[in-house]
């Protein structure tokens, strides 16, 4: 009978398919934020416009 000695592996985890998955998340929230803070600036509704941009002056944000 022969002995067979075993190897341990140890998997490293792949950094690049990671930082692009991070990556992607952060444009999409930006994308997202964005079109929030623009759709509530331009909408017609007074109430959804003020609260926006009440919003943006609480943040600090110079809106006109």
């Amino acid at each position: 009978m022969q002995n067979h000695a075993t190897q341990n592996v140890v998997e490293v985890p792949q950094v690049a398919p990671m930082l692009a998955s991070k990556g992607l998340q952060l444009v999409c929230a930006f994308a997202l934020g964005a079109t929030v803070l623009f759709a509530a600036a331009f909408v017609q509704t007074s109430s959804v416009h003020n609260a926006a941009h009440d919003l943006r002056h609480s943040q600090g944000f110079p809106c006109h």
